[in-house]
């Protein structure tokens, strides 16, 4: 069924509406910073809306633990959400800082691409990049966010995860990239525990043919994983048999950069 021109306006009018509410919302979370505190009617005031549409705002970013409400008193304050969210941002902030100059250390020592990814919700996100002199090819990483578990870097990220959302992740369905593809949640497993035990993890043409890489867990200072950091390139230069010796310099890396994030280990 075709829409007619009177549902096209509509949801043109919807999106626009959308739209408004996500402004209005990031609004409120910036006159609570500004602020430290409001009500209701304040809030309703600084954005010009009837309370009720403030409040119906306020419920929503409670809802999702951005903004908390003092009962005693009817005020809102920021939430725990919002320094969540800021801890992320500051560790990926940290993390390419300080990471840039030993991404080109590890680039330069073993001549293939490096790489610095973080877990984004349910793939890696790759946040560094550098180039080693063997490493012709041209393609970006840079903010490609890859499976986790057909990459080097993915399969440290998920090796290190709590057990239950370890789990979730390794349970859903494995989409094939290759023929060497890990498709399997009791394979994945496996190398998962192998990866921990060993302090590395690789992957063979499992998300690319012609693809190798190996990566290694940086940690922050609390002893947590926020990141993974590796080599990968041709197949025909990063033959399995050399990909410990690569790791070799992945780990060392790995551990450079968890003590610059505060690692004391």
């Amino acid at each position: 069924m075709t829409n007619t021109t009177e549902d096209r306006a509509e949801e043109k009018r919807g999106a626009a509406g959308a739209v408004q509410s996500v402004d209005r919302a990031v609004s409120v979370l910036e006159i609570l910073a500004r602020l430290g505190e409001a009500g209701v009617t304040e809030i309703a005031d600084e954005l010009g809306v009837h309370k009720s549409t403030a409040f119906r705002l306020l419920g929503v970013l409670e809802n999702r633990g951005l903004v908390g409400q003092e009962r005693d008193r009817g005020k809102y304050y920021l939430g725990a959400g919002v320094l969540r969210l800021a801890g992320a941002a500051a560790i990926r902030l940290d993390i390419s800082q300080e990471g840039a100059p030993v991404c080109r250390a590890l680039a330069d020592e073993t001549g293939e691409t490096a790489n610095i990814a973080v877990l984004d919700g349910d793939a890696a996100v790759n946040i560094m990049q550098a180039r080693g002199a063997a490493a012709v090819t041209a393609f970006n990483w840079l903010g490609r966010r890859t499976a986790l578990h057909a990459t080097a870097s993915g399969k440290v990220l998920l090796a290190h995860l709590s057990g239950e959302r370890r789990e979730r992740l390794v349970t859903r369905k494995l989409p094939r990239f290759t023929e060497h593809t890990i498709t399997t949640s009791a394979e994945l497993r496996q190398q998962l525990e192998t990866a921990a035990e060993r302090g590395y993890a690789y992957s063979c043409e499992e998300l690319e043919i012609g693809l190798n890489a190996v990566a290694a867990p940086v940690r922050g200072h609390d002893g947590a994983l926020i990141g993974a950091i590796g080599v990968s390139g041709p197949a025909y230069r990063m033959a399995q048999s050399r990909l410990p010796d690569l790791a070799e310099y992945a780990v060392k890396t790995a551990e450079e950069l968890s003590r610059r994030m505060g690692f004391p280990g």
